[in-house]
């Protein structure tokens, strides 16, 4: 699977560059508030018809100052580690804040507990070493399964149920370690499997869930459906969504957690680049971008996938096709291969769609690279800076 196979192209997102001023300072992080907005009330009315409960995930979205954007619709967040967890906790005191990471640090763990609501725990060996304590600070304590059902394709990078995964318990490691004084800790199961899916695999997955931990799942107070689900893509089935949820609290009486990153804040972003030069080796024309694909937007390459362009059609479609690539020292740093009505030159404009996920929180300086600034897009169209990194960005993540 790759995103551009789950993701209509620009759903939703401008299909021209003129309501971007040619001043725009390059390259740039543009999240759209309308775009966000539109989001949450899908979200809301989801909440609000079945009475689940919605977790941001940070992994895929931690631009904070957009987080008031969400009220009403979001009930917490959910985080990965300490950081996490405490981001969660500072910009959202009064909302829950959820924790899960496949092994948590003995070093890290009181300070956890003064941020988590809710702490998952990823094998029953880190549940014994930390679940009582845990309990004894007053938190809800999760364990993560692993239904050991794949509804991925191509990509086990991306497959929480690959054979030998790492995350989530196992129905036979639940039998064989699990004592009635660790499932005494438990108020709840964890399971995230999906990646940029559809209801579908969810309805599969949930079957796994039933089969492998039905006899369980009475016992526990909540159930967690993990993220992954694309819940505000155009064309998303929500009716299964919300049958699988009512499926789950009519059966067992447990309280559903989804914790979706992308769908709170997809197809809300862009990220603007500019045409620095213009190569040509073999007959193969390159635009060398003052923007990285390793630096700025690496599932481009770690998915990998083809970003969506404004303006821009398949290699051959238009009149000018070019191969995109960062300035980088890594001869992969290509970001795809586009056409375009007029040539490209020294100074062209370009803008990246959904670039509002996974990306301002996974950028990074390789080569010096300068992290694009964050600017907010707001209602009325105009573009408001929130964030600018310069050098010393660089240079104090490095050394004193």
């Amino acid at each position: 699977m790759s995103r551009t196979d789950t993701r209509p192209p620009f759903a939703l997102l401008d299909k021209s560059l003129k309501a971007f001023p040619d001043s725009l300072v390059t390259p740039a992080f543009i999240i759209d508030e309308t775009a966000l907005a539109r989001n949450a009330r899908v979200m809301g009315r989801l909440a609000e018809e079945t009475g689940c409960r919605l977790l941001l995930a940070q992994k895929a979205f931690s631009n904070y100052d957009f987080y008031p954007i969400f009220a009403g619709a979001l009930d917490g967040t959910e985080a990965s580690g300490l950081y996490e967890a405490r981001l969660g906790r500072e910009t959202l005191p009064d909302a829950e804040c959820h924790v899960f990471c496949a092994a948590y640090r003995d070093d890290e763990f009181d300070e956890l507990l003064k941020y988590a609501d809710h702490i998952v725990f990823n094998s029953p060996g880190q549940l014994a070493r930390f679940g009582a304590k845990a309990r004894r600070a007053g938190k809800s304590i999760g364990l993560r399964i692993n239904p050991e059902k794949s509804t991925q394709e191509g990509h086990a990078i991306y497959d929480p149920c690959a054979p030998g995964s790492r995350l989530g318990t196992t129905r036979e490691q639940w039998d064989r370690q699990m004592t009635p004084d660790l499932v005494e800790l438990l108020d709840g199961l964890h399971f995230h499997t999906l990646c940029e899916q559809d209801s579908g695999p969810l309805a599969e997955t949930l079957a796994a869930v039933e089969e492998k931990f039905g006899d369980v799942l009475p016992r526990m107070k909540w159930l967690n459906f993990g993220g992954g689900h694309h819940i505000t893509r155009p064309g998303y089935d929500l009716g299964l969504l919300k049958k699988c949820i009512r499926q789950a609290q009519q059966k067992w009486g447990v309280t559903v957690y989804l914790e979706p990153g992308e769908a709170w804040a997809l197809n809300a972003g862009y990220l603007a680049a500019r045409v620095l030069d213009i190569t040509e080796n073999g007959g193969v024309k390159t635009a060398v971008l003052d923007t990285s694909a390793a630096c700025h937007m690496p599932d481009v390459l770690e998915m990998p996938y083809r970003p969506p362009l404004i303006c821009a059609g398949e290699p051959g479609e238009k009149a000018h096709t070019y191969r995109l690539a960062g300035p980088t020292c890594l001869a992969g740093d290509v970001i795809g291969d586009y056409s375009f009505d007029e040539k490209l030159a020294p100074g062209s404009l370009l803008l990246f769609g959904d670039m509002a996920i996974y990306t301002t929180c996974k950028t990074n300086t390789f080569n010096g690279m300068p992290l694009p600034a964050i600017i907010s897009r707001k209602k009325d169209g105009t573009l408001v800076k929130v964030k600018t990194f310069g050098y010393e960005d660089f240079r104090t993540r490095l050394g004193s």
